[in-house]
């Protein structure tokens, strides 16, 4: 059921909609194949800058990050021996200035490697770099992770399909991500969000289900509250929010269709309620709406690049027969769409739930076809 048709939020919890229900204990890695390798050099994903994550391990010691308030971040601070750690500090340098520069090296001189930060947390185990200018001394940040197809492709597809571009570059097993700027999730919830106006929960409500929305389609799963951020932006008298992924490696993956519905996760329970608390049915149809037709403008409009990223992946071994199995009859239950019956791979699969979006799209009777 979607989210208009759950008013009464506890329906989320005596559904027994937890964590461990729906996920997989550890999802595997998955490598980088030849035509997917082909499809990043064709589209400058790709870099030849010998960045390993695997060298990023050698690190000689580390000590605990704490944060403002002294607790254990699970994040420690890596340090390298001095030979290692010049030239570690020259490829990182020279990553970061691809990412966001023209990448002529021009600017190497004024870039400092801060800290580099190793994740003790969760499956990819990141490293975070922290990249420095030493002329105004501002600083971002991007990441060091090992290649995983599934990663890659759930990047592409949200620079794709979603209303955010995101940088990448892959190197042999290793992928660099941009940092994505905003408050994850989890501390937005418990520690802004009661401080927000019924104006500000409002808008907090709407993007919540049109986030919900994008996840489905796209099928992006695994979006607890730590998983996104929540972005904050001034704009005249108000402030206005978005809420944006950050971690992409539960694309197409899990065979259960409600690990691709934030909704039902409990970490978002609070989203959930705020929904319910601040938006009527039909303000919720006009939303989902709304992101559905959004979601077919860009899907038209980067249909020849889509088509061959899609064509990799369904190609591509990026899951296991039975989350196949399960994912394409439970859409084929939720949809009534009988194409998902005849797919072979969860690449098809995705594709299958973008066409039945862009063949819908002008469709008067769409939302009692395919509602969320």
């Amino acid at each position: 059921m979607g989210l208009q048709e759950t008013p009464n939020v506890t329906l989320v919890m005596s559904n027994k909609i937890l964590n461990d229900k729906l996920l997989s204990n550890k999802k595997p890695t998955f490598p980088i194949g030849t035509s997917l390798s082909d499809y990043l050099k064709r589209y400058n994903r790709a870099t030849s800058i010998p960045v390993s994550y695997d060298d990023l391990l050698r690190f000689a010691g580390c000590i605990t990050v704490y944060d403002k308030n002294d607790e254990d971040t699970l994040w420690v601070r890596c340090f390298y021996s001095d030979s290692d750690r010049e030239q570690i500090d020259g490829h990182l340098k020279r990553i970061y200035d691809i990412l966001h520069s023209d990448g002529r090296d021009k600017s190497l001189d004024y870039l400092n490697v801060d800290a580099v930060d190793y994740c003790t947390f969760g499956n990819t185990k990141p490293f975070r770099i922290r990249i420095r200018n030493i002329l105004n001394d501002g600083f971002t940040y991007f990441y060091v992770k090992k290649a995983d197809a599934s990663r890659v492709y759930g990047l592409e597809v949200e620079h794709l399909l979603s209303p955010h571009r995101i940088n990448f570059l892959v190197y042999k097993n290793t992928l660099i991500e941009e940092h994505i700027a905003g408050i994850p999730g989890d501390e937005f919830i418990e520690n802004y969000m009661e401080d927000c106006d019924q104006q500000e929960l409002t808008q907090i409500a709407k993007e919540f289900v049109k986030f919900n929305e994008r996840c489905l389609i796209r099928l992006l799963g695994d979006m607890r509250s730590y998983n996104y951020v929540v972005i904050p932006t001034h704009d005249f008298d108000r402030v206005s929010y978005a809420i944006r992924a950050i971690d992409f490696d539960q694309q197409s993956y899990e065979g259960n269709l409600k690990v691709y519905r934030p909704q039902f996760f409990k970490e978002n329970l609070a989203m959930v309620t705020n929904v319910a608390t601040h938006l009527k049915s039909e303000s919720i149809e006009q939303y989902k709406k709304e992101e559905r037709a959004l979601i077919a403008k860009r899907l038209i409009n980067t249909q020849k690049r889509y088509r061959q990223l899609i064509k990799c992946m369904k190609a591509d071994f990026i899951s296991t027969p039975s989350k196949f199995k399960q994912l394409k009859k439970e859409l084929h239950d939720f949809t009534g769409d009988i194409a998902f019956k005849s797919t072979r791979s969860m690449g098809g699969v995705l594709n299958t739930a973008m066409e039945f979006v862009k063949r819908n799209y002008h469709d008067a009777d769409y939302e009692n076809k395919f509602r969320i």
